[in-house]
């Protein structure tokens, strides 16, 4: 089952407001804050695609970049013992600690589908 929508290399966040009835979501990965709804999912999907389309075009005339800019660093909380298993096997694979770790994430890049 696929909880976001995509669009344009956008992805959208899917959820429900019960109260309103009411679809809504935001775009990921942009530098503000883009929201989108609708009350049936043809005009959720709608309404974020105009949403992504008005901010590109938005970001043009302002001259300002949509996407936003990730450091390329990030801070990850294990268990102590998953800790000592991944530095031990990157000990016998003679790479470090964060090369497994990229390692680990580019697998799961190329293999999304094995993720719930």
């Amino acid at each position: 089952m696929k909880n976001y929508l995509e669009y344009n290399g956008y992805v959208g966040t899917l959820e429900f407001s019960a109260d309103d009835k009411i679809f809504f979501g935001k775009i990921q990965g942009v530098n503000d804050l883009v929201t989108f709804e609708g009350s049936s999912v043809k005009e959720l999907e709608e309404s974020f695609k105009e949403a992504v389309d008005d901010y590109l075009e938005t970001c043009k005339l302002l001259n300002k970049s949509p996407d936003k800019i990730y450091k390329g660093s990030f801070n990850v909380r294990v268990s102590q013992e998953l800790h000592q298993k991944i530095a031990l096997l990157a000990t016998k694979k003679g790479l470090n600690l964060n090369e497994i770790v990229k390692e680990a994430l580019s697998y799961i890049i190329k293999h999304e589908e094995v993720l719930n």
